[in-house]
């Protein structure tokens, strides 16, 4: 009765909005959790102890498991640490998508409630059988979960040779050498041992509180190629991604050069952020400070989060966002065509508004389907002691949501979004798709040591818009990497269908546009790799259509 509750004065609201303006209203995010039978509780294992772990918190991955056609959820769960009294055994959970904004818990039956302290989740069909694998990052060894094809999934982690048994984060998939299979790179953090737990925090008042990373050494991250038969081989040197002192948390690949390649940016906490371009012999080149983005605009290495890549301005180059600590900007950078980036924080009006929050979890996504991508950015603080710390800010925090105004500035209206987007909570992690297939883009946000949220978007698709499942034949079927650019109304977009992003994540494989008030698209362009080009003419709007590599025909 809540969730419906919610929805009816939402809907009334819009409705009075509608009436008010004469023209379209601003959607509204509403808060649709118990609605969907959604129970996901997180578990941070917390015993007063403050152990570092506790802090990072866990992501969530959308995508549509048994091949029906409707996006489904899996949550990541942590797991008790000494001291903490469980109640019951947490583990990660899939929620199955019924349609109608109706989910099941499916876990048990999927195989793939993994019980190990879990950070992070990305999906991608790495094994090129047609339906989508699942990586999960833990505190611990980490689990590949292969897709059996029945609903049902095998742990062939040790088979595959990814269990890597470090503090991982974020992952992503990507065919980095254009080969046909996906490879894999895992973000790995810090050393840390739970048997030394530093003391941190004011000794003289005895206010216990988490260390800073500084105070732990950083570890490598680890790329690993695809060798086509089921296998991965670790190439992180041989690469040229080996950065022993990273710390990295945040992850996500895009061609931010055009040149048909995935290039691959990593948020690191507390050292600087790597850019790895793509040389396209299955080597890297790491041009962070020299592209500019390796540090925000004040030259001081920052505490980054989440990441992410979008083209917020419409010229055809993708520009980056990285999430950091509490006053820190967060820190757009814009990709101005020549391999370097420019930080417009400031300039765009996203950076000051961030200052007061600590954020992880971000998303480039057009929300209101007017042809340009708004920004999405989960906030919580990690400390839940701040008073008694002496510390300003509070733990738990409003998430930012910033209209993109289509002249290079943002409006942060969060407030003025709907009942969802005023929560105040410990968010981590958050992912971005059409639950609902309604043409709207819905968000799924998982809090620290709390309850998941669903927050289902109202009225954003008054506008027209697209849906677009691609499918590959000549390499991983999920057409990871492909480009799309699209042209509609007098304005040209481009897509990329990306594993992994955000913070700990995986938001939907399927690619959204928003058309404002075109009702037809005149082009779309589909580069498969970086050797196929296709190419569509004359689409119809507001509608899911399914694009096939080599064939002309367009299903819906």
């Amino acid at each position: 009765m809540g969730g419906n509750g919610s929805r009816w004065k939402a809907l009334v609201a819009l409705g009075v909005a509608v009436l008010a303006v004469g023209a379209f209203a601003d959607p509204l995010f509403t808060d649709a959790t118990d609605e969907a039978g959604i129970r996901f509780q997180h578990v941070d294992g917390r015993s007063g102890q403050k152990y570092f772990v506790e802090t990072l918190g866990s992501g969530v991955a959308l995508f549509d498991y048994d091949n029906d056609g409707d996006l489904d959820i899996y949550f990541v769960n942590g797991a008790p640490l000494p001291g903490y009294v469980p109640q019951g055994v947490p583990k990660n959970r899939l929620y199955r998508n019924e349609g109608n904004w109706k989910f099941t818990d499916v876990t048990d039956l999927a195989g793939v409630g993994d019980e190990g302290y879990g950070h992070g989740a990305c999906v991608g069909d790495y094994d090129n059988d047609g339906d989508l694998d699942l990586y999960v990052t833990n505190f611990g060894p980490n689990v590949l979960y292969q897709n059996n094809g029945d609903g049902t999934f095998t742990d062939v982690s040790q088979r595959a040779g990814v269990a890597d048994a470090r503090w991982s984060s974020s992952a992503a998939f990507a065919d980095y050498d254009q080969d046909g299979d996906l490879d894999l790179y895992v973000a790995n953090y810090l050393i840390l041992s739970l048997e030394e737990n530093p003391w941190c925090g004011l000794k003289e008042k005895g206010v216990r509180a988490y260390c800073a990373p500084d105070q732990f050494p950083g570890q490598a991250d680890a790329l690993y190629r695809n060798n086509g038969d089921g296998t991965f081989t670790e190439v992180t040197a041989a690469s040229g991604v080996l950065r022993p002192h990273g710390k990295g948390l945040g992850v996500s690949w895009g061609d931010y050069d055009n040149d048909g390649y995935p290039d691959l940016y990593v948020a690191n906490d507390s050292t600087e952020n790597f850019l790895f371009h793509n040389l396209r012999d299955g080597t890297f080149e790491e041009v962070g400070f020299f592209s500019g983005v390796a540090v925000g605009e004040t030259g001081v290495m920052e505490n980054g989060m989440g990441t992410d890549w979008g083209d917020y301005d419409n010229d055809g180059w993708l520009d980056l966002v990285v999430t950091n600590y509490a006053d820190q900007m967060n820190t757009l950078y814009h990709n101005d065509g020549d391999g370097f980036f420019s930080d417009v924080s400031v300039l765009s009006g996203t950076g000051p508004k961030s200052l007061p929050y600590l954020a992880w979890g971000v998303e480039f996504f057009d929300y209101d389907n007017d042809g340009w991508l708004d920004l999405i950015v989960a906030n919580g603080h990690l400390h839940d002691n701040l008073a008694a710390l002496g510390q300003k800010g509070t733990y738990a925090q409003r998430n930012l949501l910033y209209h993109n105004r289509g002249d290079g500035t943002f409006e942060e209206v969060g407030l003025q979004s709907g009942p969802g987007m005023s929560l105040e909570e410990v968010s981590r992690g958050l992912a971005v798709g059409d639950l609902d297939d309604d043409g709207d883009l819905d968000v799924v946000i998982s809090n620290s040591n709390g309850p998941a949220r669903l927050l289902r978007n109202e009225g954003g698709n008054a506008q027209h818009w697209l849906l677009l499942r691609l499918i590959r034949r000549s390499g991983s079927s999920d057409a990871i990497g492909a480009r799309v650019v699209l042209e509609a109304g007098g304005r040209v977009q481009i897509r990329e269908v990306r594993s992994g992003s955000s913070y700990l994540s995986q938001s939907d494989l399927r690619v959204h546009f928003g058309l404002g008030e075109a009702e037809r698209v005149d082009r779309l362009q589909v580069r498969w790799n970086a050797r196929h080009l296709q190419q569509y003419e004359n689409l119809p709007a507001d509608r899911l259509l399914i694009l096939e590599e080599g064939s002309p025909e367009v299903r819906d």
